[in-house]
């Protein structure tokens, strides 16, 4: 008998680091990723980034993710042209991942890239736009996608056109802040009352965000938000004095018909759930299914999947709810339902074992390994799609 040739693994890449604030999510995100992933299936390349912009691979990213911090650079910038080159030591696998600058594309045996890159240089459409020149397929969001899913003063531009219902807010630039913070400050409390979070407009991991109670606590919040980016969003508190705000979330998957999971609830261990709470600390409390009412659920997947749309995202994304709480029947006081506010979507959100994006989906039904399979299949689906687009004259 005649034995059939083994079916060929798909080779993909995993891409991890990068420059941003949330190298050290990305780092746990893949590591979670590379112990999870079907290797009967795939053929793993692990492809790095340093938080300098070198590129590494094979044994040099694996010393990055398990913490060297002076791994050997496979790709290095070179001081006299400042463009990026091969070094001697470049094995087969780095011929796969290499930026070659004389032709302006990533070398396209990889079937496809896992872009496990957090926030700026990784979720913000930079890398997605040089995966697109090199024509190779990728799981996540395109540029648009990825750009105004990153970029929070966009976003809530695409989800108010979408008549998606969000908290008042104020849009600064850093060079306003710096140049006049008086005038800024009136600004803020002309259209906000405390508390308020000041974020920069394009982070993720609740990174440079603050809760400021009152205007002594606004100065410090706007520097360091400022910090990380030239783009200041300021946000109306939810809830009121001593009604903290629920903080919902819905995981969904898709391309163009994507589904919603169920709903969850983080209860934070922190006053809010910021970057320590999210990573760091066992007090944060996820719930899921979060308890909720049947409409509740239904109205919050919903506004999940419009979400989705709006940013024209694809494979993957979190999206982000607050619900303020209902307000019961009182003396000269009427009664008022739970108010649900769209927050903001992440178009590459946490891939760590505590996670809420694939906790999310195995409630739901598909488990971690099985979700990694979608989202490979879902990058494969995109790019044959995408094939079907005439880009020149004929």
């Amino acid at each position: 008998m005649t034995k059939k040739p083994a079916k060929k693994k798909l080779r993909v890449g995993i891409l991890f680091g990068g420059r941003s604030g949330e190298h050290e999510v990305s780092l746990l995100s893949a590591a979670s990723i590379l112990n999870a992933i079907d290797r009967t299936k795939y053929e793993v390349i692990p492809i790095a980034i340093t938080k300098q912009g070198q590129w590494l691979t094979s044994t040099e990213a694996q010393h990055l993710l398990t913490g060297n911090a002076k791994p050997a650079p496979v790709l290095l910038k070179s001081p006299k042209t400042k463009s990026i080159q091969l070094s001697a030591s470049a094995d087969v696998a780095l011929q796969n991942t290499a930026l070659a600058q004389q032709n302006g594309s990533l070398a396209q045996s990889l079937d496809v890239i896992f872009p496990v890159l957090h926030g700026t240089f990784g979720e913000d459409g930079t890398i997605q736009g040089l995966f697109e020149l090199a024509d190779i397929a990728y799981v996540g969001s395109g540029v648009l996608g990825s750009a105004t899913g990153m970029d929070k003063s966009a976003m809530k531009q695409l989800f108010a056109a979408a008549g998606l219902p969000q908290t008042p807010h104020v849009n600064l630039l850093r060079s306003e802040w710096k140049a006049d913070a008086k005038r800024c400050t009136k600004l803020i409390e002309k259209n906000l009352t405390y508390p308020v979070f000041v974020k920069p407009a394009n982070l993720g991991s609740s990174v440079g965000i603050s809760k400021v109670h009152d205007r002594s606590e606004l100065a410090p919040a706007m520097d360091l938000a400022a910090s990380y980016d030239r783009k200041l969003i300021i946000e109306q508190g939810v809830g009121g004095p001593g009604a903290k705000p629920r903080e919902l979330e819905v995981a969904v998957l898709g391309n163009d018909s994507p589904v919603a999971s169920v709903v969850g609830e983080i209860v934070p261990g922190a006053e809010f759930y910021d970057y320590d709470a999210k990573y760091h600390s066992a007090a944060s409390l996820p719930i899921i299914p979060a308890i909720l009412s049947e409409s509740e659920s239904k109205q919050i997947r919903k506004m999940a999947l419009a979400a989705f749309r709006a940013c024209d995202c694809a494979g993957l994304a979190r999206v982000d709810f607050l619900m303020e709480p209902a307000v019961k029947a009182r003396k000269n006081k009427k009664p008022r339902p739970a108010r649900i506010y769209l927050n903001e979507i992440n178009t590459m959100p946490g891939f760590t074992s505590i996670s809420m994006y694939p906790k999310l989906w195995e409630a739901t039904g598909v488990p971690y390994k099985q979700l990694i399979d979608r989202l490979i299949a879902l990058a494969a689906e995109r790019h044959h799609e995408k094939q079907q687009t005439t880009f020149t004259r004929v």
